[in-house]
């Protein structure tokens, strides 16, 4: 029943910005105020995180942590669509084209403001109000659901797509699977917290709340670069692996297929993708929240 009470608190206002009616300067004015709040986001988790006692102690196990976790998520995640685009001769040959610059701005600025809280954590020490995170998470998801209201896409749209339904059903699943592996390889690892850390998809600004509330600022951490880290190797590999797979490649961008990875994904696929692609981010950006807040409340 708690699980279920803190679930409906935390996603209401993401629902409720969903409700609200299409209006374009609305999604303008929370376009650019999610930007800055998730920069706001980054900043408090780092001074969580710089808050920890004995942080160096726990920088190697960060370290395992996230690295066996990034490998889990990924690999069980993607080699599933990769035999699906086989089993299904799905294969679309990508479109050979240009190669634009790796667009890291985003990510260095990111992981700039999480380096500022951990500084400010370590030299002013402030204590931030109880229930900040909670009250971050929901104003985030209040601004995301207005985000997807003005996106052009209604969830009917997004689920009557097979393909993007399809890919998305088999990149949960596997993707969940990895985390259960995760959980059994770490004493310290609870089945649904492993599920959870595996459920933020990309969703690096989510994942790195949720999970700071829930289990932690190093646990946090983990999930915050986790997430990251997809996003960044996404940019790298999408147009190597559209060649091989193209479910795999849309995967591989997770919820950030539905904007900070669409240039790229489009560019290495052709536009004949996009579709698929709007209905598999526009799902993912659904149900991440959905899962994170779900198993994180158990």
């Amino acid at each position: 029943m708690q699980s279920i009470l803190a679930l409906s608190l935390i996603l209401a206002p993401m629902f409720a910005g969903f409700a609200l009616p299409h209006h374009k300067t609305w999604h303008t004015l929370a376009e650019k105020s999610l930007g800055y709040l998730v920069y706001l986001i980054l900043i408090i988790i780092g001074i969580e995180l710089g808050g920890v006692q004995n942080l160096h102690h726990e920088l190697s196990n960060i370290t395992l942590y996230l690295a066996t976790l990034m490998a889990l998520t990924l690999g069980v995640g993607l080699i599933p669509l990769v035999i699906f685009d086989k089993l299904t001769a799905k294969h679309i040959n990508a479109q050979t084209t240009h190669r634009q610059p790796i667009p890291f701005k985003g990510s260095l600025v990111q992981l700039t403001c999480l380096a500022v809280g951990f500084i400010i954590a370590k030299y002013i020490h402030p204590t931030p109000p109880e229930h900040t995170i909670t009250a971050l998470l929901m104003i985030l998801l209040f601004l995301v659901g207005i985000c997807l209201k003005n996106s052009g896409v209604s969830l009917k749209q997004a689920l009557l797509n097979k393909q993007g339904l399809h890919i998305s059903i088999i990149f949960t699943l596997f993707t969940l699977a990895g985390g259960a592996i995760f959980a059994v390889l770490f004493d310290d690892v609870t089945i649904t917290q492993g599920l959870a850390l595996a459920s933020g998809f990309g969703w690096y600004s989510l994942s790195g709340t949720i999970m700071t509330d829930a289990y932690g600022a190093v646990w946090g951490s983990v999930a915050l670069l986790n997430d990251l880290g997809r996003e960044i190797l996404a940019l790298i590999f999408i147009p190597a692996v559209m060649r091989l797979s193209p479910s795999a490649s849309i995967g591989l961008s997770g919820v950030t297929g539905l904007d900070f990875t669409l240039p790229t994904l489009t560019q290495a696929g052709g536009m004949a993708l996009m579709p698929t692609i709007i209905s598999f981010g526009f799902i993912t950006n659904i149900i991440s929240p959905i899962l994170m807040v779900l198993f994180a409340s158990w």
